[in-house]
């Protein structure tokens, strides 16, 4: 009787024995603290566009086409300007008072926008992307018969352009 128990006890560990044991419980997962993504890189700032070339006159004194020094003042400010903006071409449209014939202003304005155009170009300007014309006494910017008058109509105009600009004589002439 006694083999009766030592069996069941031998039978009990053997199938005590036979389970399979568990498997061990994995180990914990590290926790990594998750870096913050690098910040964006900034976006490329486009430099502000150079600022506009302002339009400027010029004055002369009568029947002269000599710079004084006050034109060549302005015409150093404007070169200033128009140096930040080589993209941009040059108008300079020589004028004159009513005083005289037709053909000696055209003549006398061109010497005048000439004169202008070789200043600019001595300081620096590229000649090919400067106009110089002659409106002679056909566009007055005060009408006026005195001194006053006068003297505001003896002037160059320079005027930036974004390109070549048709003589205004030329222009006059196709459309006729």
């Amino acid at each position: 009787m006694r083999t009766i128990p030592f069996v069941s006890a031998c039978l009990l560990l053997l199938v005590a024995c036979s389970h399979a044991q568990p498997p061990p419980a994995p180990a914990p997962a590290k926790i990594v603290a998750a870096e913050p993504p690098p910040p964006p890189a900034p976006k490329p700032v486009a430099p502000p566009p150079p600022p506009e070339t302002a339009p400027v006159s010029v004055y002369f004194d009568y029947d002269a086409s000599e710079l004084c020094e006050a034109t060549r003042a302005a015409l150093q400010a404007f070169f200033d300007q128009a140096q930040k903006r080589p993209d941009q071409d040059i108008r300079i449209e020589g004028n004159c008072d009513e005083r005289g014939t037709r053909e000696y202003n055209m003549a006398l304005g061109q010497r005048r926008a000439d004169a202008a155009k070789k200043y600019l170009e001595n300081l620096g300007l590229d000649g090919s992307s400067i106009d110089a014309i002659s409106n002679g006494k056909e566009r007055p910017r005060a009408s006026g018969h005195d001194e006053a008058s006068w003297r505001e109509n003896r002037r160059d105009d320079l005027t930036p352009t974004t390109g070549k600009v048709a003589d205004s004589s030329s222009a006059d002439q196709a459309s006729r």
